[in-house]
């Protein structure tokens, strides 16, 4: 008896260090299951379109009405380009309609009265004074056309948002010269926020169209709600390449034992953000899609 007795502490160890080992193998083993296979990430990005901005004509900036972080809508004026030089332009595109537009009358004049003396006077000054309206009307046209480019590049001068944005990291100021096509500045488009999840291709096959997701934002308690749009079609290959010269595949003959899985951008849109949650384009997410927790066999609801 005395000996049972000596032994019990021993068996006890024994069994508790057992016991312990057993749950801790089970609690590895179901979060290496998780990690691996569960649809969640934390590789995740909010993005959002961004758009830059350029003056569709060059000149002198006159005036600024937005900014730095300054929320505008579609429409707004954002800044103007120095319209003397432009007004300028018109008028004198004006002018050059109404130059041509008098030398084709005066064309088409002499072509009809010259067709009412048809047998009278030769044919070929016939075809000459025909030539010359038709030539007139040509120029009058190249005239119009002038004069409507010189419009709509006085319109232009007006530089406004063609989407409901945020401006961003901003400077520019009056007297600034801005050349045509060169952006100036940049907007966030305020609609077009959602979360690009990069998920490991062993967690592909639990991810769909419309599952529903919950987001984490780091630093935020809040939680934003979204659905899964869709995945890429395509990741780059970092194994193959193509050889100059001959246009052969030429892939790395190399392997490695440890193969780490790829990551594949899923596109996941927001449904809904909490009052007052500003979302800015770049912040790190994680993404966890409805279901992860059936990994665990826990059965969990998000």
């Amino acid at each position: 008896m005395t000996s049972i007795r000596k032994a019990l502490p021993r068996i006890a160890k024994v069994t508790l260090t057992t016991t312990l080992a057993v749950l801790g193998a089970m609690v590895l083993w179901h979060l290496y299951s998780y990690y691996t296979y569960a649809p969640q990430t934390r590789d995740g990005k909010i993005r959002a379109d961004v758009v830059p901005l350029a003056a569709d004509v060059s000149g002198r900036v006159e005036a600024v009405y937005v900014h730095d972080d300054q929320h505008v809508q579609r429409g707004e004026l954002l800044f103007r380009i120095d319209r003397a030089r432009l007004a300028n332009a018109l008028e004198q595109g004006e002018a050059a309609v109404a130059i041509a537009q008098a030398t084709l009358n005066a064309a088409e004049r002499e072509d009809r009265r010259y067709r009412a003396l048809a047998g009278v006077v030769p044919q070929q000054q016939q075809d000459d004074r025909r030539s010359a309206a038709e030539q007139a009307r040509a120029k009058f046209n190249q005239a119009s056309a002038d004069r409507d480019l010189a419009h709509i590049n006085l319109d232009r001068a007006d530089v406004r948002a063609p989407v409901n944005g945020v401006v961003t990291n901003f400077s520019l100021r009056p007297g600034a010269y801005a050349s045509a096509g060169q952006p100036v500045m940049t907007l966030i488009d305020r609609d077009s926020f959602y979360v690009a999840g990069y998920f490991e291709e062993t967690k592909l096959a639990r991810i769909h169209a419309g599952a529903k997701v919950t987001i984490h934002v780091m630093g935020e308690a809040r939680p934003l709600t979204g659905h899964v749009v869709g995945m890429s079609a395509g990741i780059d290959d970092r194994e193959r390449s193509t050889a100059s010269g001959t246009l052969l595949a030429n892939v790395n003959p190399t392997f490695n034992w440890v193969r780490l899985a790829q990551r594949v951008p899923v596109r996941i849109a927001i449904d809904h953000v909490p009052d007052g949650f500003d979302l800015i384009a770049g912040r790190t997410v994680t993404v966890t899609l409805e279901g992860a927790d059936d990994v665990l066999g826990v059965g969990r609801e998000l």
